[in-house]
C-alpha cells in the first residue's frame, strides 16, 4: 500500500513523536525523500515501525556539549576521528537511525570525504551517542546497524552500552576511552555547562585532562 501520509505536513513540537507503524522499506525510503534532509527531526525505523521525532532544545544543548567533549578527548590523545552528525546510516531492507551524533575512530580512513555512507561497504560508526533515548525502535535500529557502542544520556546520567552477540549490554567503562571515568566526568561537565557555559567547561575539561595525564 503506497504512503498516503503528507509528511511534510506533520507539525512536531519540540519533544514529540510520532510513531507510524506497518512501514514498508520503499515506504520508509519515500518519507525519507519526501521529508529532505534539512530539517530538524530525527528518524528511527526497524521491525517496520517508523518513528520521527522532534527534540527539545535541552537535548540539543546536552549533544552539543557531550560532542565536544568526547572531540577535546581525542584531540588530547591525539587520535584522529570523523564525525557524521545526524547522517542517516541504513541498513537496506532492515533499519534506519540518525544518531544525535557519532564518530568514526578506529575507522575513520574509510568515510574521509565521503558525503554518503553505504554499510553494504562502508563500517558504521565506532560510537553514537544519544540524548534522552527511550525507544526500543532506535535500539533496534542500532543493534541492526552494529554500532559496537552506544552512548545515551538522560536525566543527569549516561550509560554505556556494548554491542555483543547481536544485542547491548550496559557497561560501567568505555573501549573508547578505557582508562577513563566516562560515566562520571561527561554527566558532571554537562551540568557544569548549564552553569558556566559550554566555553569555560571545555576549559575546565581540558585543564581535568592535563592533571589527569599528568598523573599517570
Amino acid at each position: 500500500m503506497p504512503v498516503t501520509t503528507p509528511i511534510r505536513q506533520i507539525q512536531l513540537q519540540p519533544g514529540s513523536v510520532v510513531i507510524i507503524p506497518n512501514i514498508s522499506w520503499q515506504e520508509f525510503e519515500q518519507i525519507l525523500e519526501e521529508l529532505g534532509e534539512k530539517r530538524s527531526t530525527r528518524i528511527a525505523y526497524s521491525k517496520e515501525t517508523l518513528e520521527i521525532m522532534s527534540p527539545l532544545p535541552q537535548h540539543e544543548r546536552a549533544i552539543v556539549v557531550i560532542s565536544d567533549l568526547v572531540k577535546t578527548l581525542l584531540r588530547k590523545q591525539q587520535r584522529p576521528w570523523e564525525s557524521l552528525r545526524s547522517t542517516t546510516f541504513k541498513r537496506q531492507g532492515i533499519a534506519g537511525i540518525e544518531p544525535d551524533d557519532c564518530f568514526y575512530i578506529q575507522n575513520y580512513r574509510a568515510i574521509i570525504g565521503k558525503d554518503k555512507i553505504d554499510l553494504a561497504r562502508d563500517p558504521p560508526p565506532d560510537l553514537a551517542i544519544e540524548s534522552d533515548l527511550t525507544s526500543k525502535t532506535e535500539t533496534d535500529a542500532y543493534t541492526a546497524i552494529k554500532v559496537p557502542e552506544l552512548w545515551i544520556y538522560g536525566a543527569g546520567k549516561l550509560v554505556i552500552n556494548l554491542l555483543q552477540n547481536d544485542e547491548y549490554v550496559e557497561s560501567i567503562a568505555s573501549p573508547t576511552f578505557p582508562d577513563l571515568p566516562i560515566t562520571d566526568i561527561i554527566p558532571r561537565m554537562v551540568e557544569r555547562a548549564r552553569e558556566i557555559g559550554m566555553y569555560q567547561v571545555l576549559l575546565e575539561f581540558e585543564a581535568w585532562l592535563d592533571a589527569s595525564l599528568r598523573c599517570e
